[in-house]
Parts: structure tokens; sequence; C-alpha cells
């Protein structure tokens, strides 16, 4: 179960029936709130008090794709106001549900003006617009996000100008590339066991393009792992373009929150331990370089490297720590 923090507990994202189905004519169920290219809502669903399912028809991506938000006390289309954005991002194996499912997110924000918005990322959690090998085309994941549905939600769902994002593991790479790839965009940032050195090389054993190809092995659908960024050499400027230890210049003035475990058993693993997390050791290391870089780049960064595993135990813990720094601006407490 070493790989379990990456591709987590099972495959299955969940059946389509749990989401909301099409609307009739698959026309936009918020008036005006579909993207500049087409992209738009084609189903909601009120799941209790704050929590609403969409169903987003994309033409960057190959299926529709579910989206869950947790919305501020007294949100309403017609208040006349906006709220910021924690964007939650889910790593390899889960879907949009698992934040809801599997953290303390809908207590912790229940007396925060926050729109908390929990995308699909797709089986392989690559949150990105594949290469293709230069042809480029679906899936185009960091387009339907940051574009497509940055639109949707700020037309037609009272998102604001204001944004933090988080994610575990590739969820966390994902996070980090998101912000400092488009400077400006996001005010902070947290990675919870994900990779941000993805040019980190160690011939002995594990790195993250091996963690790239199982994650397109294992939820690509057929597809060849190269597809992604390319080769590791043969399109190292595509990697670099996509590596937050090469990017991380880019993160002055974004408030930064790193963590992970060194892999071995810790305080939330169960008894007796299964053994090493290799996945998340490869985490803590690429964590440690990144962290590094930013130190003595002068970018201050919140980091907690820890006894333990990668998994849902942890990520609870850690997202309740940083959430102060990602929704409030405070230095987050441990």
């Amino acid at each position: 179960m070493g790989r379990r923090g990456w591709l987590g507990a099972g495959l299955a994202v969940g059946a389509v029936g749990v989401w909301a189905t099409l609307a009739p004519g698959g026309r936009p169920v918020a008036p005006g709130s579909g993207a500049d290219d087409g992209a738009e809502v084609v189903g909601e669903r009120r799941r209790g008090h704050r929590v609403l399912d969409l169903t987003v028809r994309s033409p960057v991506l190959p299926v529709p794709a579910h989206v869950r938000l947790l919305l501020p006390p007294g949100w309403s289309r017609e208040a006349g106001r906006t709220w910021p954005v924690l964007w939650l991002l889910h790593g390899a194996g889960d879907g949009p549900a698992a934040w809801t499912d599997r953290t303390d997110i809908a207590a912790l924000t229940a007396g925060r003006d926050v729109i908390v918005a929990m995308p699909d990322g797709g089986p392989c959690a690559l949150y990105t617009d594949w290469w293709n090998h230069g042809s480029g085309g679906p899936p185009c994941w960091e387009t339907f996000h940051l574009v497509e549905l940055r639109q949707i939600l700020e037309r037609g769902y009272g998102a604001g100008a204001r944004r933090a994002v988080a994610g575990a593991g590739l969820g966390g790479l994902g996070a980090l590339a998101y912000a400092a790839r488009h400077r400006g965009l996001f005010e902070a940032a947290a990675c919870f066991s994900g990779h941000p050195h993805l040019l980190r090389e160690d011939p002995a054993g594990l790195d993250a393009a091996d963690l790239v190809e199982l994650a397109v092995l294992v939820g690509g659908a057929g597809a060849d792992w190269t597809d992604v960024w390319g080769d590791p050499r043969g399109q190292r400027v595509l990697w670099r373009q996509h590596d937050p230890h090469e990017l991380a210049d880019r993160l002055a003035g974004v408030r930064v929150y790193v963590s992970a475990g060194d892999g071995g058993p810790g305080p939330l693993d169960p008894r007796p331990a299964a053994g090493p997390d290799v996945v998340e050791a490869l985490a803590r290391a690429g964590s440690a370089d990144f962290t590094g870089k930013l130190a003595r780049l002068g970018v201050p960064a919140t980091r907690h490297f820890y006894a333990g595993t990668g998994g849902w135990p942890y990520w609870r813990r850690e997202l309740a720590a940083a959430l102060p720094l990602l929704v409030d601006g405070a230095a987050a407490g441990l």
C-alpha cells in the first residue's frame, strides 16, 4: 500500500448517477454562466444545505466533468455580492466528493465567507493540458479549471477574484504548479504529500516520472505516459515549465504551505504498520528540495514534515492546520 497516498484506495470516482443529470436541451442551469469557449453547466443537484454538485460539459475534455461546491452562509445567485474561493484538488483515484467525505472541510468553513470549489481532476489527477506528442487537444485540465470553470463560477455562482488553492498527492503538485504558472491568480497555495520537484531523479529508486507513468497506467484508459509532457529528457523544457521547483521564484508573494511524511509509521497509521510508504518518502524528498529552494530565494513558506505515511488521516489534519493561511491570511498553526 505504499502508493495509496497518490493513487487512493480505489480507482472508481463514483457513479455518474450520484451527480446531476443533464438539463433539458443541454442549456446552462445558471443563465449567463457559460465560459467563453462554450463550456457550460448542464446539471445541478443540491446535497443538503451547503453542498451543490455541478456537471459541466467542456470542449476541452472528453466527457462531462463534475464539480462540488461548498457554499458560504447567505449564498444565493441573487445576493449581489461575491465571495473568495478556495480550490481543493484531489489526487489520483479520488474525485470531487473526497474532500467533503474524508475531511472536516464543511465544519472548518461553516462560519467563513468563502466558496470551496472541489473540481474533477480526472482519474489520473494530472493538472495540466496534455501535450499529446505536440498535437495538443483533450484532456486540457488546466484550461478547464483556470479558464472555463473559473469563468463559470464567477458568472453564475458568486465567485470573486480572491483565490487560494490546495491539493493532496498529485493534487498538491497541481496546486503549486497552478499558483506558480499563473502569477497573481492565487493568493495562497498548499501542498499535502505532493511532489513539487518533478525533475528530481533517483536512479536507485522511485522518481516523479515514475509516478506520472503509474498514474497514467492506472487511470489513463490506454494512454501513454509520455502523452502528458513527453519524455523528461527529450522534452525537458516542457517538464521544467510544470515543475514547481523550477518555478519557485514565481511564488514570491504567495502564501505557501508544504507538508509531507517520512514514509514510516506515524501516529495516524494503523497498527501494525503495513510497511514503508515509498511514495510518501519521495514526496518528502521533493518537498524538502522545494522548500529549500524557496528559502534560498527568500520566499517565505510554512513547512510541516512529520513521521507518517500519506493518506486522508494526515491530509485531514494538514488541511485544518493550513486553512487559516489559505483563507484568512494568517500563519498556519500546527
